[in-house]
């Protein structure tokens, strides 16, 4: 089995440090301290003016309180000694997956998932993304119908606290929208005047001009307002994503406070880190794009200064599938924005890599990337429950190049989603295909052999790049694309989001002859390897090498300097010379070791050199005489 081999001793977690729904009123009133009451009030004066900043803080006040009160003792202890920049280490590896996307018909889909990570993830993976696992009315989960309670199609708090016991969690935020079908938006639609300024209306479509319409960024070909029925006559409603999906208007101070209630709510039943999704849309002004306002901005500030005050342990992470320069805004200025940000770049950037077998464009976007803080990283993913965004490469590769990457993914069987331009156009904004269809063609005549290591190379380049690697469960079993998912739900993403049978995905990781036994071996026995060593501390110094086109190569040196390993990777599909001189790395290194293969490399006249196969990996970690 996978969790036997050179597993890490694993310490148990103790529960009660993190999941706390019981309050203790009898000790001392949490008291916000002063810079924290003064950031929050500065903060609330922007967005709602000096008349309702005050109003709205004594809510949040009276949160952050409840919040506090149901901390046990063990949690309070433990937090005294919590240091920020160990939030993260090596040892940090996230897996996305829904939460029933490994069935077996005797047990709920969340017990089936604890017992498959516990039985092969244990020591390997530290932390489980649960992508939305409340009740929902569409888009697998990101309609959300309730926000304070599980699915019951997936099981029950209970067994979410389950996965605690070996993992530390992330719960997903979609505090963008809700479900057309939840009951405030029900509300609403009864005109319930509590409810009324919820959403982003308008008594006509033709209230927003077309110029304002043309300004507004779009994920989505769908119309921006919806029309629905309510007691007092029909309303044309802002829904960014889909009509089944309502924005939420943070205009009204009630709907934030109600988000900071629900975001405590997910720290009280577990929580580590919070995914806010879809983060960038969540203020909207009539004459801008619409994006990556100052007030969304403002509000994630917001959230990292009540949970730095009554939640220091949990981080936050945006999802802002936008352009890299973009993206790397939501770190703010490394210190009070959020502590990870999605690398979006790297999965667009990688395909077309090994698509090409030409690692220049990856190399110089690479050494371009910037430390931001100790306490900030990124989350280096090559697949997810999506699928592989192309708008962050949008200055980076020309648009030749990404119509192309999109046209050979058509070829290998995926498919690609489109979002509107503003001016009647439309421009590729995701493709839509399994990471292991994407870098390998189905019919192509080549022995599996092959494919096994083209794609681990793939994989290899996201564990060792500075920051948390992050894989997508269909990615570390290598599943292939599932067209019929897709013709049944008339959904491009659902093809990579097949539900697995528990005995028949046992059945196959204990046969050497399957895919999956080859892939989910060989990448955890990489992952083990990577969390074992300091050199891979997510914010460890990192030097690209530009050695060729045929490699990507990277240096990665421990906090302490006193550990290194060189990572190359081939990223052909031809056997290559690598040559290097060991000068250029300034090291007192004088011996490798393969921490793949416990092979060891010397030092030919002051040159590394090595023909290496191809798709091969060498993670060489030097030897101190």
């Amino acid at each position: 089995m996978l969790a036997t081999r050179h597993t890490p001793p694993v310490v148990p977690v103790d529960r009660t440090r993190f999941h706390y729904p019981e309050p203790d009123y009898s000790r001392p009133v949490f008291e916000v301290p002063w810079y924290f009451k003064e950031r929050i009030l500065d903060k609330l004066i922007f967005l709602y003016g000096v008349d309702n900043a005050w109003q709205a803080y004594l809510e949040i006040e009276r949160l952050m309180k409840v919040y506090y009160a149901h901390k046990s003792p063990e949690m309070l202890e433990w937090e005294k000694h919590f240091n920020p920049a160990d939030r993260f280490t090596e040892r940090d590896v996230i897996l996305i997956t829904y939460g029933d996307l490994i069935q077996n018909h005797d047990q709920p889909p969340l017990e089936t998932l604890s017992e498959f990570c516990k039985k092969y993830l244990r020591g390997v993976i530290s932390t489980l993304h649960l992508l939305p696992f409340f009740p929902y009315s569409s888009d697998r989960g990101f309609a959300v119908v309730d926000f304070e309670q599980v699915n019951p199609n997936l099981g029950s708090w209970e067994d979410i606290l389950q996965l605690k016991t070996d993992f530390k969690l992330m719960f997903d935020g979609v505090f963008n929208h809700v479900s057309s079908k939840s009951r405030w938006f029900q509300e609403f639609l009864n005109q319930n005047p509590e409810y009324n300024d919820f959403f982003i209306v308008f008594s006509t479509r033709s209230t927003i001009s077309e110029d304002h319409l043309r300004l507004i960024v779009r994920p989505r070909t769908t119309d921006l307002l919806t029309a629905f029925k309510t007691l007092n006559g029909e309303r044309w409603v802002w829904t960014t994503f889909s009509p089944d999906q309502v924005d939420l208007n943070y205009k009204n101070p009630r709907v934030l406070q109600k988000m900071i209630e629900i975001l405590l709510y997910y720290i009280r039943r577990g929580a580590d880190i919070i995914r806010l999704d879809a983060v960038t849309y969540l203020w909207s002004e009539l004459g801008t794009e619409c994006v990556h306002l100052q007030q969304t901005h403002t509000i994630i500030k917001l959230f990292r200064d009540i949970l730095d005050a009554v939640a220091p342990h949990v981080g936050l992470i945006t999802e802002t599938n936008v352009p890299h320069e973009e993206n790397i805004q939501y770190f703010g200025n490394g210190q009070d924005e959020a502590q990870m940000v999605y690398n979006f770049a790297l999965p667009p950037l990688v395909l077309y890599t090994f698509q090409t077998g030409n690692s220049a464009p990856l190399t110089r976007w690479a050494a371009s990337l910037p430390k931001y803080s100790d306490t900030t990283t990124f989350l280096n993913f090559l697949d997810s429950h999506d699928g592989i965004g192309v708008v962050a490469v949008r200055n980076i590769l020309s648009p030749e190049e990404i119509d192309l990457m999109a046209l050979r993914v058509l070829e290998h069987g995926g498919f690609i989603s489109y979002k509107s331009n503003g001016d009647g156009t439309v421009s590729p904004y995701e493709l839509n295909i399994t990471w292991y269809s994407a870098i390998n063609r189905e019919d192509a005549d080549e022995p599996m052999e092959m494919q096994v290591k083209r794609y681990l190379a793939s994989r290899s380049i996201a564990l060792v790049l500075q920051g948390v690697p992050g894989v997508y469960l269909h990615g570390l079993l290598g599943s292939k694309n599932d067209a019929e998912a897709v013709l049944t739900e008339r959904q491009t993403r659902s093809i990579n989001r097949k539900t697995i049978d528990r005995d028949s995905l046992y059945e196959a990781l204990e046969n050497p002859e399957t895919t999956t036994y080859q892939v989910t071996h060989r990448f955890v026995e990489m992952i083990r390897k990577r969390i074992g060593e300091k050199a891979f501390h997510p914010n460890a110094p990192q030097k690209v090498l530009d050695v060729s086109s045929c490699f990507f190569t990277l240096l990665r040196s421990s906090l302490d300097g006193e550990e290194h390993i060189l990572a190359i990777t081939n990223v052909t599909h031809r056997t290559q010379r690598f040559s290097f001189p060991i000068q250029a790395l300034e090291l007192p290194v004088y011996e490798w070791i393969n921490l793949l293969n416990r092979e060891r490399i010397a030092v030919d006249d002051g040159w590394i050199q090595l023909d290496v196969e191809p798709y091969g990996i060498y993670w060489l970690k030097g030897i101190v005489p």
